[in-house]
């Protein structure tokens, strides 16, 4: 049977006996403080997480593997594999209904499941260096009373077995992006639903060579662009050939191609901060080569630096005075990012590279702890993330007419049209004097620094 388990589930039961002999008209918690130890013997081989069988689809459970039980629509307790067979305790299961069975392929929920309380969970399958984070699911055939002793439960995938060959120059992790990597559980009502964690990223093995990954259902997926595959240690980057509809229960043998054999242009360096999004951050302004370098000043929607900055040198300014200045373009005109032939990161640095939007700034400020510092001489605002990477701000400054001002700005990609042409474009504002941070509006003939990202390597 492709991919399929059948697992036979034994209930040797101790219990602390009160009204157990009592008829159950309809379904009611046991009595408190009742356990269930549960033993189960998988049918399998046993010896490897994915044995890779083109007639069969096997996966096998290894020492350490978790099957979660739920009951009454709330977790119960946790059964772990000891290398022969798994076995745990549960408590309180709901009398007159059936158990319920998760494998989670050994992955760790994203958040503390605490029996008689949880009623969802949610699993990250992104990375698979370690593991196969098979998902499966079963209700026993019976339902739960005193007196039952035997379960007997079919483990169904709701993931799919997925080959791909790969060809890489790097000696780290191969990384894909695009993928459906997290799933819900609503314990209530034995559902599942899928969706991407930033950019969707699925963590193969390291090295060239057939790497299986497991993977939630989901639409095809088109051939991927450079970037869409690439090494974990951000050296090396490549594409992915094309996906198609991925079900449950599935496994796909014929290969999908993965190349990753390009070096990544180091003169523009970035960092991974862990972010939602995944989106990367430069390390450094454009027009800098260090991280506490100020770098080259730009009007909003003008790619190139220059002396002077007002509005009567402003690219799009059509007429007015303040507040009635009037723009050629990004002001009645329905846009309401930069396009990228208006972004002086993209201009600058080439097309994997843009502005961030207001957005992005905000994602940045909720994912890193701010601190006003002083790196190699020059003041700043060091913004630190939970995965221990950090990012320098310099405190650049910016340019209005003939000034420069100390109080610090950086471009955002995003207008604001309640201010129409004259303050009509979000930037990221440090004040250093009161540790705040916040995005805030620019009059967009002013010259601000800009910090670029991209979205994939």
């Amino acid at each position: 049977m492709n991919m399929q388990r059948i697992c036979i589930i034994a209930a040797a039961m101790a219990l602390v006996l009160g009204l157990s002999q009592c008829k159950k008209e309809q379904p009611m918690p046991a009595n408190e403080g009742e356990s269930v130890a549960i033993s189960l013997e998988i049918k399998g081989n046993g010896n490897t997480k994915v044995n890779v069988n083109t007639v069969t689809g096997e996966v096998a459970y290894e020492s350490g593997d978790k099957i979660y039980v739920v009951s009454g629509g709330k977790y119960v307790g946790t059964l772990t594999h000891n290398g022969s067979n798994f076995g745990g305790t549960i408590t309180n299961p709901t009398v007159g209904e059936p158990l319920h069975f998760y494998f989670l392929g050994n992955v760790e929920p994203e958040q503390t499941l605490t029996a008689g309380s949880t009623t969802s969970c949610s699993v990250s399958i992104s990375d698979q260096t370690q593991c196969m984070p098979v998902i499966e699911y079963a209700p026993s055939n019976e339902t739960y009373d005193s007196g039952t002793t035997t379960f007997t439960a079919m483990l169904l995938n709701k993931c799919a077995l997925v080959k791909f060959n790969v060809t890489t120059v790097s000696e780290a992790a191969t990384c894909i992006t695009g993928f459906n990597n997290m799933v819900n559980i609503n314990f209530s009502e034995n559902c599942f639903s899928y969706g991407k964690e930033g950019a969707g990223i699925i963590k193969l093995a390291a090295g060239s060579g057939e790497k299986y990954a497991i993977l939630l259902p989901q639409d095809a997926l088109e051939t991927g662009d450079v970037g869409s595959a690439y090494s974990a240690d951000i050296t090396f980057k490549g594409t992915r050939g094309a996906v198609p509809v991925l079900a449950e229960n599935v496994y796909l043998t014929s290969g999908i191609g993965v190349y990753v054999a390009t070096a990544i242009d180091f003169n523009y360096p970035c960092v991974d901060l862990g972010l939602p999004s995944g989106l990367l951050w430069a390390t450094c302004n454009v027009g800098a080569t260090t991280p506490e370098g100020y770098g080259d000043y730009f009007a909003w929607g003008e790619t190139q630096p220059k002396n002077y900055y007002g509005w009567e040198n402003y690219l799009y300014y059509e007429g007015g005075e303040y507040p009635w200045i009037t723009c050629t373009k990004y002001d009645y005109d329905g846009l309401s990012t930069l396009l990228s032939e208006d972004d002086a990161a993209t201009a600058q640095w080439g097309a994997n590279w843009r502005m961030p939007t207001t957005e992005e700034w905000q994602e940045l400020l909720n994912n890193t702890t701010g601190e006003w510092t002083t790196q190699n001489g020059v003041n700043g605002l060091l913004l630190t993330a939970l995965n221990g990477n950090s990012l320098f701000l310099p405190a650049a400054g910016h340019h209005y007419y003939d000034d420069f001002s100390n109080v610090n700005y950086y471009w955002s990609s995003s207008l604001d049209y309640y201010w129409h042409c004259e303050a009509g474009a979000h930037d990221f504002y440090i004040i250093n004097d009161s540790f705040n941070f916040e995005v805030y509006r620019m009059a967009r003939c002013s010259g601000c620094p800009v910090r670029p990202v991209r979205s994939t390597l």
